[in-house]
């Protein structure tokens, strides 16, 4: 059946929120919010297998790691493995001190005595009860009137509170949702929690949690940001609630949901590492504490080690994360068009030379290196890739400074060698390639350095005398120059009738210290005018230079005769 021509006839857009006035479109977030994972619990629910107990268990233990401090554990009364964990993670003493553990119930008489009793014994916890009130499902799912919805939540309360009374020992936490908060009514949203609140009689030293989901994500993330703002503005006793967010990701954009409703007023952020939950996810604590990271604000997460999260996290969902995922995917950092390399390249090189500590590289609004990512995957070459692709990834892993010249010289080869591979090139073909086009460290098809020794003539210029091999036989010869590099220059012309003209040269160290190498780049001219390029590798600058000259003489000779 294709698509509609007119969808309005069976979709109807939705409706605005009366909010004449908002406030939130002049905020910004300036601090983090309380998080709380539910990996374990909504993320664990919309896998296809289920975590077991040791997934569970390493799961939790990478969520306090990283510094979440509210973890919504599990649905004790769903079943036995459930309830186990739970009642074991309580028994065992693994919870921190700092760390609220919370479980979810529907309301319902047994199974929020279940949940209470797979908390015994706990320091503190969060009980979070929830039912739905929007429309459809009181009138689809349920067959309710809106008094028979607003009773199931009351006395799920009153439950509530009766058990908590039975282990005075416990820190008991009250988290209440309105489950389809984001396609409720909202008057009828601030009757069902105002009704709860007036059970469990919060207080702003003790504050209940007001969770308010976006249980199946219906509208732009402006729409769930009024709402969040309405509903605080007309909330009795703001002050003993903390308002807590719950987005989904069905129409792509549940972390901006939840980053708009923040600044209409919330308090506290509930979703998965890497937005795992049912259908499209939930709301992706990784990516929004990444967010306000960028924004110079402390999430109070830690992310240190990125790879470490992805790892684990994929091991316990068996889901991959995906390579394009925000901060964590394996391309993100990764540039293959040339224009964008080129400008990462330069970032990267004023970033090292300015007094500025803030970060201004092009395409990266992360140091990919806070998050334990090094710099070498940052640049990759295709052949869609550009003269600043090779020449980055040749100084990151061969410290090769290339003249920009130079770049332009070596670009045909690079792309050359891509075309016939037909696939991404690695930093072992690209320097293989390197070696290939300016001789270097390959036995070359014509003159390689034996020996040499320089100084300096009565008259001031400089004699090289030396022994080089010329295509497998040693041959004596000497020249005299202004410099070494003249002086190799008018030993090339005077024993092989090979002329050259310096156009350029310069000269690095690749490494620091006292063991350094130094590399050297000629350009050369022809007498037919052709540029030729020569590269010398040594640990001594003189002997690199030397090389050099090798380099291009060679290069020439191929010019010659290709064969």
């Amino acid at each position: 059946m294709p698509m509609l021509t007119d969808p309005s006839v069976k979709y109807s857009p939705f409706p605005q929120v009366p909010l004449a006035d908002r406030q939130w479109p002049s905020r910004t977030i300036t601090a983090p919010p309380r998080w709380l994972s539910t990996d374990l619990r909504d993320g664990n629910q919309a896998i296809v297998d289920p975590m077991d107990a040791h997934k569970k268990n390493r799961f939790f233990d990478l969520l306090v790691d990283v510094g979440v401090k509210e973890i919504e554990v599990g649905f004790p009364s769903a079943g036995a493995t459930e309830f186990d964990f739970i009642s074991g993670l309580v028994q065992s003493g693994r919870i921190p001190d700092d760390v609220l553990v919370q479980v979810l119930t529907q309301s319902r008489e047994d199974l929020i005595r279940t949940s209470f009793a797979s908390l015994t014994g706990a320091r503190a916890a969060i009980v979070h009860l929830y039912n739905a009130v929007s429309p459809a499902w009181r009138e689809v799912v349920f067959g309710m009137t809106k008094d028979q919805v607003r009773d199931i939540a009351v006395h799920g309360a009153k439950i509530m509170r009766d058990e908590a009374a039975k282990q005075p020992e416990t820190d008991w936490h009250f988290q209440y949702s309105p489950e389809t908060f984001s396609t409720a009514e909202l008057d009828f949203s601030l009757e069902v929690c105002e009704a709860v609140m007036g059970v469990l009689a919060p207080t702003p030293e003790h504050p209940i949690i007001l969770n308010l989901p976006a249980t199946v994500e219906a509208a732009t993330p402006n729409i769930y940001a009024d709402q969040v703002e309405y509903f605080i503005r007309n909330l009795p006793n703001r002050e003993s609630a903390v308002i807590s967010l719950h987005t989904h990701n069905d129409r792509g954009t549940g972390v901006a949901a939840a980053e708009l409703a923040l600044m209409a007023g919330a308090d506290r952020v509930e979703g998965c590492l890497f937005g795992n939950g049912e259908r499209t996810g939930n709301c992706c604590l990784v990516t929004m504490a990444l967010n306000m990271y960028t924004q110079g604000v402390d999430p109070q997460l830690d992310f240190s080690d990125i790879d470490r999260v992805i790892e684990t996290v994929e091991y316990c969902n068996e889901l991959p994360v995906h390579q394009r995922h925000p901060y964590g995917g394996e391309l993100v950092y990764t540039a293959f068009s040339g224009s964008h390399q080129d400008a990462i390249k330069k970032g990267f090189a004023a970033h090292q030379v300015q007094n500025d500590p803030h970060w201004r590289v092009p395409y990266l609004p992360i140091d990919p290196a806070d998050l334990g990512r090094s710099y070498e995957a940052v640049i990759r070459v295709n052949s869609q890739s550009g003269k600043g692709g090779f020449a980055w990834i040749l100084e990151q892993t061969q410290g090769l400074k290339l003249p920009k010249k130079m770049q332009a010289n070596f670009s045909p080869h690079v792309q050359r060698v891509a075309d016939e591979l037909s696939r991404e090139l690695t930093a072992d073909d690209i320097w293989e390639s390197f070696k290939q086009a300016y001789h270097v460290q390959t036995a070359p098809k014509h003159f390689q350095l034996v020996d040499y020794e320089e100084r300096r003539a009565t008259d001031g210029t400089r004699l090289f005398s030396g022994t080089i091999e010329v295509e497998g036989q040693e041959q004596t010869v000497s020249g005299r120059g202004n410099g070494l590099i003249s002086s190799v220059l008018a030993t090339i012309e005077d024993a092989f009738g090979l002329s050259l003209e310096v156009v350029d040269y310069t000269e690095h160290a690749l490494t620091t210290g006292r063991d350094s190498r130094a590399a050297a780049f000629l350009e050369c001219r022809t007498p037919d005018g052709q540029t030729i390029w020569g590269v010398g590798i040594d640990e001594d600058v003189a002997t690199a230079s030397v090389r050099a000259v090798l380099s291009a003489a060679n290069s020439a000779v191929m010019r010659k005769s290709p064969a």
